[in-house]
């Protein structure tokens, strides 16, 4: 029977169903891999009576399970600093180098939510949650320890300091896709609160509470490398 088919039908044919096929794919696949860059502005909440807003740099490796679950691996550099020894009681003061380096599993709503027929969960599956463990190095390059209001009054610590902490974030991904209706290029912003399993970050050891400092951050994310995977819903909508 297929000796009855002519050449040129049959190639027609396989053309055909082939083009059927990769339609039928767009706007499934993913890229496993993407590569980013970001900026922070932290803030300290620690031993010091007043928070100071600085910038960190973070860059950061992306494996992709499936388009809304992902594991992050990040490296964020920058500098804290918080207090006023003017103006405070306790005259503490501090501004420290950080590098920190994380390791966090991501959770987007768009794994659990069935957003093909709602405008509404089609904008809420790009949100967000995030924990993880991080590993801070903190340096200080600069410490007021005492009171210029209250003579005599000391706060001990640390200038040097390498601490466990928990980071846990909240965000959203703008995503942008290719022509291929794969997700190229992604925008990050959101919010995170980092606990750090010490009393050292700022320098100062006052009490028995843990260290925290918070970010707000907006980043970059690029979708890199040949491998692709197939989701089991269609991305966009």
């Amino acid at each position: 029977m297929i000796k009855l088919i002519p050449k040129t039908t049959l190639l027609a044919i396989i053309i055909c169903c082939t083009a059927l096929i990769t339609r039928a794919q767009t706007g499934f696949d993913y890229s496993k891999y993407e590569i980013g860059a970001a900026a922070g502005f932290n803030s300290v909440y620690g031993d010091a009576e007043t928070q100071t807003t600085t910038p960190t740099f973070h860059l950061n490796l992306t494996y992709n399970s499936t388009p809304f679950v992902n594991i992050v691996f990040e490296v964020q550099m920058g500098r804290l600093a918080g207090g006023d020894s003017l103006k405070t009681l306790t005259g503490r003061q501090f501004t420290t180098d950080l590098t920190s380096f994380i390791l966090r599993g991501q959770l987007q709503a768009g794994e659990i939510i069935d957003y093909s027929h709602s405008q509404f969960n089609n904008v809420l599956k790009n949100l967000y949650v995030s924990a993880g463990i991080g590993y801070a190095i903190s340096h200080i390059t600069s410490i007021s320890r005492y009171s210029y209001k209250l003579p005599g009054f000391y706060t001990p610590g640390v200038l040097n300091s390498q601490e466990p902490f928990i980071p846990l974030r909240i965000g959203y991904e703008f995503k942008v896709f290719n022509k291929y209706q794969q997700p190229a290029f992604k925008v990050d912003v959101g919010y995170g609160y980092n606990l750090v399993l010490s009393d050292n970050l700022d320098g100062y050891t006052s009490g028995n509470h843990f260290d925290v400092y918070t970010q707000f951050f907006i980043g970059f994310k690029f979708a890199f490398g040949g491998s692709i995977l197939s989701y089991r819903k269609q991305i966009p909508y």
